[in-house]
């Protein structure tokens, strides 16, 4: 029977009048034309949307918890969110509805489930015994507010202590309240006059669990009996507790102060601690209190068979040590380690041996939650050295800025990288197996290699292997380091356009083939690598600068086909725009006291030792302009076939010849038109014309708070670039980049602004550049922020030595298309409809001498694997397609005829295009600023794929962003994670195989044993029944307005697609149906719903029952 999807008829419908419009023109311009031949094979069916993994730092951490049997960790964040980790490679992400924070986190050990407590006083159960967990029960208190929760190992009674200072007891089971409450003022003192304040700790006597260990806020900690529902013992001190923990003989336990003291009291002597230590105090003489230090925040109290017990804390340091980081303690015996953090500490746990609390604890290690990393340190070996972290944790270790995803690579790339970056890795970690090691790797059903690259403010670009849904650092490489550094901010040069990160990466262009790497950073700079095996010092790194600047001369522009080829200078309008030397300018200003000619950042000119990995082929540096610093690149382009490459921004474009080390093109955008410029354009100088940060980036953010001075002072560099900046770790901050540095023809009314044309888009290819051609050759397809495609001719000298000695004739064509909007990308396809790659060479070692047969290769060499069509007929036509950020248009070549325009938004405007292959087929894929994800088939352009996925809620997702073969893409979710999506049917039905599963079937260890005599004389480890004590029959019913049950959406084992949000309930119910191997058709599907709903009915009706009954409905 064939499936079918209700969302994706919906989708259709909604798509209807697009298609017919774009059907309808193209059936119009397209009569009589062999192009509609072509067999799509794309439908509906092949495009769905989910959620797959996150990947990352938990953004703004909150709690911790670890489950010692099933070895799985959990961390819970300031925006409701639950991130478990298992093994490496075994992870997943949840999310509270509610967004609130999680204040803690309890597992039910070895039982595969946790609760968690929230800071609008719910608490949640989850199932983690499903491949995505699901909330079984919630418990939403009403009168009172949750402070701290306390299960005890093997009950199912959990302790709830809140803000007034009461007790109450929950069974996990049923989630329900026991009438048995411990209230504040029974557990204090009659005679004491005041509040003790909130709940700070709830723990057992690991000897008797029917002795309960209260801590107060203000000091006070009381030995409640839970049988005689008294009292036993009150301990006072005079300075608020932040912690308390046991020993684990139930005889002693120690609290943390927030004076920096520990006090360690023996139960049975309340009146005063049995020690008082203060661990970073200056002792001072005369037998005087030592000084106050900071409150320690938390201390744990761990014991050993075979020596003395660990005190492990995390804070109290003295005041006088400012500006130090924050610390972890670890005391044992007469030895104290203080062991520094980058970040401020979040939480920290002691990793032991045994689940029981009774037993030696045996700790091996200590997991330390810090605000913007996760730490393990190894208790077991000397030094205490930490273990090597091997989940990908460290995306945020510099603000992210730019990110790009290529699935389907050359096969030999991940181990190429692998290789290089192993020789990356720090030294000194512990020997020991990662402790953290639950739970189970999914099926890998997907086999192609995939690779994440992101740049970074710090100028660091990361590859990362993404295969299979894991996430894996490769290789890292340091930009910044051909670049002299400035020592201190006084030293700095004043050429500094931006106040801060001045290497930051804005643009990547990669080549997986050929292995060529192309950054542009945020000081208009491009960095242009080669990848080799081996290790080499370059002697002078080579080096050019272009003077770019924008200004119209009263001077005729040359016409479009009689721009002087180059490199001889004065091209265009320009006189000065090559300065092909190996060393900085010298002029730093011009005669009028103006800066001039000199680049922002400084060139390292002693040798550099490149290790293994990417090395620099060329630096180029745009340069100062009669006092104007140079404006931020926005587009970027290479081509390693033809070994060029070329970059603009809104003055204009540049051309390089990376093998040669020249210049060959620097036209301002105006000059590109020639004598068609379609703008009547004033003559201006740009220090009139300069607008802050290029591209009228002043009108781009909707939604966004622009800073007044953004817009205000467009002579203050500094104060002008200040925007465009990576910024610190802040989320929500505007950060300029390659896709939202353009903009918009929408936008853009006053002549002013037109005059500002950026380069917004950039193509290498081999087709068709004028309407009488009639072969394909080498040529660049430019787009800018006005929606002009402009087309130029590439002359390549032959390879092998020819190509190093004649030089590269560029010219433009003189064609020109035209679009609403900026352009985004443009691809070529041939008479089949397929993908037509760019020209590109095979990887090879440079760095190895070639023999003469290698040499003979090389001449034969000339640009392989360019398109599939250049070897078919001549009469063969192909198809330019082109995205803007309005709509797309498909155009057949060399006749230049739009045969298909689909306009894609009209209130919005698209942030990212791509276009990839999905299924043995090509499409468009496009997100939109409104929060629509749409695919669109080629070359027809039919609508395949609409839905609402999320908002532009801030920069950070327009600036990552993107698209990738076989229905693969991702952003980045916040300022530490990447969350990864699919929009292709396949991947969704096999998610669920190829997630990893969290809980796993373990023994729980035995209880220790008790022994011959304590057995004997009633030692050892009283129980106690607590459902006696706690059950209905004798606590009676809680109130019932203090807290209400709501029943989760994870108790039908069907909803475990709930976790992806975006699909509808009929969707989730077909994932569990065809997960649980059941191929349904449309009826079973809405019975499944049906059932669903009837089942939740019958509950509604049977708590209304009940309400009316005995008033008791709380209870359910």
């Amino acid at each position: 029977m064939r499936k079918f999807n209700i969302r994706k008829v919906l989708d259709g419908l909604t798509a209807v009048s697009a298609v017919a419009s774009a059907s309808s023109a193209a059936q119009q311009q397209a009569a009589g034309n062999r192009e509609t031949e072509i067999q799509e094979t794309l439908q509906s069916e092949h495009f769905q949307l989910c959620k797959t993994v996150r990947h990352g730092f938990p953004y703004q951490p909150s709690a911790l918890a670890f489950d010692p049997v099933q070895k799985i960790l959990a961390i819970g964040t300031q925006t409701g969110a639950l991130r478990l980790f298992g093994r490496p490679g075994v992870e997943c992400y949840c999310q509270h509805d509610s967004g609130a924070a999680v204040i803690q986190l309890q597992f039910l050990i070895n039982e595969g489930a946790l609760v968690s407590a929230l800071a609008d006083d719910t608490l949640h159960l989850w199932n983690l015994r499903q491949k995505r967990p699901a909330i079984l029960h919630s418990l939403k208190f009403n009168r009172e507010r949750i402070t701290f929760c306390h299960l005890p190992f093997q009950s199912k009674w959990l302790y709830v202590g809140t803000e007034r200072g009461n007790i109450h007891i929950v069974n996990v089971e049923s989630f329900t309240l026991s009438g048995y409450v411990i209230m504040w003022n029974k557990a204090i003192e009659l005679s004491s006059k005041s509040h003790p304040g909130p709940v700070v700790h709830i723990s057992d006597n690991p000897m008797d669990e029917g002795k309960l260990l209260i801590g107060f806020e203000s000091g006070t900690v009381v030995l409640w009996d839970l049988k005689s529902k008294k009292a036993d013992y009150r301990y006072t001190h005079d300075e608020a507790i932040h912690s308390v923990a046991w020993h684990h003989e139930g005889k002693q336990f120690i609290c943390s102060h927030s004076d920096g003291t520990l006090t360690i009291w023996n139960v049975k002597s309340p009146t005063k601690p049995f020690q008082t230590i203060t661990p970073h105090g200056k002792q001072l003489k005369d037998g005087k209190k030592p000084e106050p230090c900071k409150p320690i925040l938390k201390v744990e109290y761990k014991t050993t068979r075979a020596g003395e017990p660990f005190i492990i804390l995390s804070g109290g340091l003295s005041y006088d040590t400012v500006g130090r980081r924050p610390c972890l303690t670890v005391m044992h015996g007469k030895s104290t380690a203080v062991l520094e953090m980058d970040y401020s500490i979040v939480d920290f746990l002691t990793l032991c041996e045994t689940p029981y609390p009774n037993d030696f604890q045996e700790p091996y290690a200590v997991v330390v939650l810090l605000e913007k990393d996760l730490v393990l340190i190894d208790l077991a070996q000397n030094g205490y050295p930490i273990f090597e972290n091997p989940y990908p944790l460290t995306i945020h270790e510099s603000p992210v800025t730019c990110c790009e995803y290529f699935a389907d690579c050359p096969v030999d790339l991940i181990p190429a990288l692998y290789s290089v970056g192993a020789r990356q890795k720090r030294q000194g970690y512990s020997k020991k197996e990662w402790p953290i090691s639950g739970g189970n790797w999914g099926l890998i059903t997907q086999s192609y290699p995939e690779i994440i690259i992101t740049g970074h403010a710090d100028g660091s670009i990361k590859f990362w292997d993404a295969s299979a849904i894991t996430l894996q650092v490769l290789y890292k490489l340091k930009t910044a380091k051909v670049f002299e550094k400035s020592r201190n901010k006084d030293d700095r040069p004043s050429t500094d356009i931006v106040d801060e990160d001045p290497y930051a990466i804005q643009i990547i262009s990669w080549c997986p083939e050929s292995r060529m790497l192309c950054i542009a950073g945020v000081s208009a700079h491009v960095i242009i690598y080669r990848f080799s095996k081996q290790e080499v010092t370059t002697e002078v790194i080579p080096m050019l600068e272009v003077r770019l600047l924008y200004e119209i001369n009263d001077v005729e522009t040359p016409d479009g086909e009689q721009v002087p080829p180059v490199p001889t200078p004065g091209t265009g309008s320009n006189p000065q725009s090559i300065v092909p030397q190996s060393h900085p300018s010298t002029s730093s200003s011009s005669s009028d006291g103006l800066r001039d000619n000199v680049p922002c950042l400084k060139v390292k000119n002693s040798p550099l030792k490149q290790s293994p990995g990417y090395q620099i082929e060329l630096v180029i540096q745009l340069v100062w302009v009669s006092g104007e610093p140079p404006q931020q690149i926005t587009s970027l382009a290479v081509n390693s076939a033809y070994g060029l490459v070329v970059f603009g921004n809104c003055n204009g474009i540049a051309m390089v010849d990376y093998l040669q080390k020249t210049v060959l093109l620097n036209l301002g955008t105006i000059e590109l038109y020639g004598s068609n410029d379609p703008y009547r354009r004033e003559p201006r100088s740009p220090r009139k014309t300069r607008q802050p940060s290029g591209a009228g980036l002043c009108d781009i953010n909707e939604g966004t708070v622009v800073p007044e001075d953004r817009c205000k002072s467009p002579t203050s560099a500094k104060m002008s670039r200040k925007l465009s900046l990576p910024t610190e770790l802040k989320p929500d901050l505007d950060v300029k980049d390659n896709s939202f540095s353009r903009s918009r023809s929408s936008s853009v009314t006053s002549i002013d602004k037109e005059s500002r044309e950026a380069i917004s888009a950039l193509h290498f290819c081999e087709t068709f550049t004028r309407k009488a051609d009639t072969s394909p050759s080498p040529c660049l397809w430019v787009g800018t922020t006005l929606g002009t495609v402009l087309v130029i001719v590439l002359n390549l000298p032959p390879g092998g030595e020819q190509r190093l000695l004649q030089p590269v004739i560029v010219s433009p064509s003189g064609t020109i298309l035209r679009l609403k909007g900026a352009i985004l990308r443009m691809a070529f396809l041939d008479t089949t409809g397929s993908l037509v790659p760019p020209a590109h060479e095979p990887w090879r070692e440079h760095n190895v001498p070639e023999d003469k047969d290698e040499k003979e290769k090389a001449k034969k060499r000339r640009p392989v694997s360019v398109s599939p069509s250049s070897s078919q007929e001549i009469s063969e036509n192909q198809y330019a397609v082109i995205c803007s950020e309005k709509q797309a248009k498909v155009i057949s070549l060399p006749s230049q005829n739009c045969i298909y325009k689909q306009n894609i938004t009209e209130t919005s405007f698209v942030l990212r295009g791509d276009i990839v292959s999905l299924s043995n087929s090509i499409c468009l894929a496009c997100f939109c600023a409104n929060g629509h994800i749409m695919t669109f088939s080629l070359p027809s352009l039919r609508p395949l794929l609409d839905v609402y996925y999320l908002p532009l809620t801030n920069m950070r997702i327009a600036r990552t962003f993107c698209f990738t073969n076989n229905g693969q893409a991702l952003y980045l979710v916040s300022p530490t994670e990447i969350q990864r999506l699919t929009y292709s049917q396949e991947t969704c039905e096999n998610l669920q195989e190829m997630l990893g599963e969290l809980f796993t079937p373990v023994e729980t260890p035995e209880a220790p044993n008790r022994g011959f005599f304590k057995g004997l004389f009633g030692g050892g480890a009283q129980s106690l029944d607590r459902e006696e004590l706690f059950g209905e029959s004798a606590s009676g019913k809680a109130s019932r307005s203090l807290a209400q049950h709501i029943p989760g959406p994870g108790g039908i084992e069907g909803v475990k697609g709930a976790a992806s949000g975006v699909v509808g309930e009929l969707a989730r119910a077909r994932l569990a149906l065809d997960e649980r191997g059941q191929k349904l058709g449309e009826l079973e599907e809405k019975t499944a719903a049906m059932l669903y709903s009837a089942d939740s009915f019958s509950k509604h009706a049977h708590e209304m029952m009940l309400k009316y009954k005995d008033k008791k409905w709380y209870q359910f």
